[in-house]
């Protein structure tokens, strides 16, 4: 069967039909209700003692990495540190030739065990990750919904249409903006976890342990900006689209049509 055919058959038209009246039901259920309550619940988060500005330091968490004891200098004087004399056995040349047969690659050793990712920022970063992806996914319903609302390219009386337009390009703006912020936190992990690398091989380094409490406390402050932005996001979504909801919904005014 033709292309042309399977569109003609009532069996399409009737699913067609079902899946715009299934998203029209759904998006005016956001737009009225999901959108309202969820901004309530994220400015109520962003109320919580522990995302207050005031308590950014305390985010800061000790590195489980201890400072090795420093190298001491020689008896003569002389400020190089004493060298220790390699002593070649038979025992570490076999053990040197095993090490060289063994695939992998070196690692730095932590005498303390694993160095855990900061929990009170993960916390945070588990509870806006699902955020995120549910704006996300409701903005694409809503994005369809309008599109659907688009009527035919015609000449004149395309105010409507212009309103239509600019609401999907809001739409658009929060999906993106919405996507990046899920970068930016999977970038903060990446970055620690580098630095964190660097303090182990270079644990006498005072700037690298504090540049991971500087990271964390950044990133505390983006979290909550993300937070702050997804209520925002819900805030602007339900109020323009509200407020032209009539031009949404019939951007072309029959009467001014029968005119013609």
């Amino acid at each position: 069967m033709c292309v042309w055919c399977i569109r003609r058959h009532p069996c399409y038209n009737s699913t067609i039909k079902t899946f715009k009246d299934d998203i029209t039901k759904e998006a005016e259920h956001l737009i009225n209700d999901f959108f309202p309550r969820k901004c309530i619940e994220l400015n109520e988060y962003l109320k919580e003692d522990h995302m207050q500005l005031s308590n950014s330091s305390s985010v800061i968490v000790p590195i489980n990495l201890p400072i090795p004891d420093p190298v001491l200098n020689n008896d003569s004087g002389d400020a190089t540190p004493a060298k220790k004399r390699r002593v070649i056995t038979e025992e570490s040349n076999h053990a040197e030739s095993i090490s060289k047969n063994i695939p992998g690659t070196k690692v730095f050793t932590f005498p303390n065990g694993t160095i855990p990712c900061n929990e009170h920022l993960k916390k945070m970063a588990d509870y806006l990750k699902p955020e995120v992806r549910t704006l996300i996914e409701k903005c694409n319903t809503v994005r369809m919904w309008v599109t659907h609302l688009i009527p035919k390219i015609e000449d004149g009386n395309n105010f409507g249409v212009s309103i239509q337009e600019e609401t999907l390009g809001e739409i658009r703006q929060v999906e993106s903006e919405s996507s990046g912020f899920l970068d930016q936190i999977a970038k903060y992990y990446c970055t620690r976890a580098q630095i964190v690398a660097k303090v182990a091989k270079y644990p006498h380094v005072g700037d690298y342990r504090q540049f991971i409490n500087e990271i964390d406390e950044k990133e505390f402050l983006c979290l909550r900006m993300i937070a702050a932005e997804l209520r925002n996001h819900y805030s602007v979504l339900h109020d323009m689209i509200l407020k032209n909801i009539e031009k949404i919904k019939k951007p072309r005014n029959v009467n001014i049509d029968g005119m013609y």
